[in-house]
This record gives C-alpha cells, sequence and structure tokens, in this order.
C-alpha cells in the first residue's frame, strides 16, 4: 500500500509496479497489504518478493517537481518470441517499448527463458549494466561460461550485449537492467542524493524544517495502519 504527501494512493498487487521521481523531495510510506499482515487471510500465498531500483538524476533535474506513475502488471508492455518472453518495465526489447518515461536513459526488462531458450539483446556501448537472476539457472555472455542461478548478479562488461541460454529443464527468469552513466560526482546520505556534500547537508535541513519542497510533509500523515 503506497501514500505519499502528494496524493497518491494505491496499492501494488503481484506484477505491478510503481515509477516514482523524487525530484526535490517526496514524503511516502510503503505498507504491506492485508495478505502481507494477514497470513491466514483468503488468497495468501507463500512468500512475497519485490525489487526495488534506485536510479540518479542528472543534477539539472534534481531540483524538479516529483512524478508518479503506476502500471498495473495487465497494463505492462509485454513480447513473446520463439521460447522468450520479455515484460519491458524501461526502455525496448522484442521490439516494444515501455510506455514509463525515464528523464535518465534506462533498460529495465524482465526476462523468461523457456527450456532451449536463447537470448541476443543489444545495450548502447556506454551504458553499465548488469544481471540479476530471478529463479532458474541460465548461462550469460557466452557458452563457456558457468552457469548461474537465483539470486547472482552478473556485471557486464562495458560495451556488451547480453547473451544468454536456457540449457535447464526449468524456466529461467532475470532482470536486464542498464542505464547511461551520467558523469558527475554522487554524494549519498540515507535517502538522499546529490552531487556534493554541501548540497547534501542543505537537503537535510530542507527535510528537517520542510522547506524547499518538503511544505508538504510539516501536517502529512500516512493512513495506513497494521491492526
Amino acid at each position: 500500500m503506497h501514500e505519499d504527501f502528494e496524493g497518491h494512493k494505491g496499492t501494488i498487487e503481484a506484477g505491478d509496479l510503481q515509477w516514482m521521481t523524487a525530484g526535490r523531495g517526496i514524503v511516502h510510506s510503503e505498507m504491506p497489504g492485508a495478505q502481507g499482515i494477514h497470513s491466514k487471510m483468503p488468497g495468501a500465498q507463500g512468500t512475497q518478493r519485490g525489487l526495488q531500483l534506485w536510479i540518479n538524476l542528472a543534477s539539472k533535474y534534481k531540483m524538479i517537481e516529483p512524478r508518479y506513475q503506476e502500471v498495473l502488471s495487465k497494463d505492462i508492455a509485454e513480447a513473446e518470441d520463439d521460447g522468450i518472453k520479455v515484460r519491458v518495465i524501461a526502455g525496448e526489447a522484442l521490439g516494444i517499448k515501455s510506455p514509463i518515461y525515464t528523464r535518465t536513459p534506462t533498460m529495465f526488462l524482465d526476462f523468461t527463458l523457456k527450456p532451449g531458450g536463447h537470448l541476443q539483446q543489444p545495450i548502447p556501448k556506454s551504458w553499465n549494466a548488469f544481471v540479476y537472476v530471478l529463479e532458474g539457472e541460465g548461462i550469460f555472455g557466452n557458452m563457456k561460461s558457468q552457469p548461474s542461478n537465483s539470486h547472482h548478479i552478473l556485471l557486464l562488461g562495458a560495451g556488451d550485449g547480453l547473451e544468454a541460454w536456457n540449457q535447464s529443464s526449468k524456466l529461467l527468469r532475470f532482470i536486464l537492467v542498464g542505464a547511461e552513466p551520467l558523469g558527475e560526482p554522487l554524494v549519498q546520505f540515507g535517502p538522499f542524493v546529490m552531487n556534493t556534500q554541501e548540497e547534501i547537508e542543505q537537503t537535510i535541513d530542507d527535510f528537517e524544517n520542510f522547506a524547499n519542497g518538503f511544505e508538504k510533509a510539516r501536517h502529512w500523515r500516512s493512513e495506513s495502519q497494521i491492526n
């Protein structure tokens, strides 16, 4: 269950996604829904899993107004071809583009390969990228590579596209994430990400004094409650 001081509110169900641009600042809450709180409730099944990815904004965008996009699972762009299925969170794959707008050029692709599936996915040469295996076992890079299984991350070399094989008898599912490097200094403190230590200190001061983008946080309270 998501709420923020800009008035956005909703429940993220299985397969849904939210894309938040913090900009000059946004205060929000994320609480487990009823199925995550009461395990005996109808419909509660097994372990719930989620992925959260942070992407840095260029300095010229750091003080923009916050923005929020929410996409239901059924509305996420999908494509299938020869044993490959992809859900296009951001960017493009198999000729399908995501409707999600990103200020930093980004790809976030959710691939599923059937047994025997073989994928070749281009990545812009200047980008950084990685693979995170969600389930199953696959070979990445070249056929001589050792198989990688779930909960492992693989950093891709600069200029490499991605080639992957599923030589197992089970489905292979992984995400491919990549973005264009900004070439700017980065300083982080907790949830605050700026370009200099001075900017971080000013942001913390703004947050604590409800100023410069955090004015609405003074009287805002989340309505979410755990009973």
